[in-house]
């Protein structure tokens, strides 16, 4: 009636997910090389709800971190976060973000979910290969193995959250 709807639900989302990737980098529990935390729940639910316009709260959340607020785990903030040996994680959210949400939109929930799990831990494995001079084998001990589990519940989560906001909508 007053202005662009769309935009503004874009714009409030991309507020509220860019929040909430924050916050579950605050819930931190120190484990092995790489802290367990709730970001990539967020980034998997920002993808079922905004779909491929997920990438934008990914983005501030990242920049705004790259700037200086502590928003990344444990409150760290700065560059050599994202070139340290987790910055893979965020990198690999922003595509996550996005190919995830192209598939929460056609409705492939458990594809979406699966694939953002594969490309963030993918881009962390890599990265930390990359970064502690580290093989595969390590790499993946470190950054994956140990939170299978857990990117499993999240997974889970965000496809039964997909499903029930379809059936609202509907």
């Amino acid at each position: 009636m007053y202005g662009d709807e769309t935009r503004a639900k874009t714009v409030l989302y991309t507020a509220l997910f860019a929040a909430l990737i924050a916050v579950g980098g605050w819930i931190s529990l120190p484990v092995f090389a790489v802290p367990f935390t709730l970001q990539s729940l967020f980034v998997i639910l920002a993808s079922c709800v905004m779909h491929k316009k997920a990438v934008y709260p990914v983005l501030l959340y990242v920049g705004a971190g790259l700037l200086g607020l502590p928003v990344f785990h444990n409150g760290l903030s700065g560059i050599g976060v994202l070139f340290g040996p987790t910055g893979g994680f965020l990198l690999g959210f922003i595509p996550a973000a996005f190919i995830s949400g192209v598939l929460f939109a056609k409705e492939k929930d458990i594809a979406a979910a699966v694939s953002a799990v594969l490309i963030y831990d993918a881009a962390a494995v890599l990265w930390f290969m990359l970064t502690a001079s580290a093989s595969f084998p390590a790499a993946f001990i470190a950054c994956v193995l140990p939170y299978l589990a857990g990117d499993a519940v999240k997974a889970a989560a965000a496809v039964l959250a997909a499903r029930r906001l379809r059936r609202m909508h509907d």
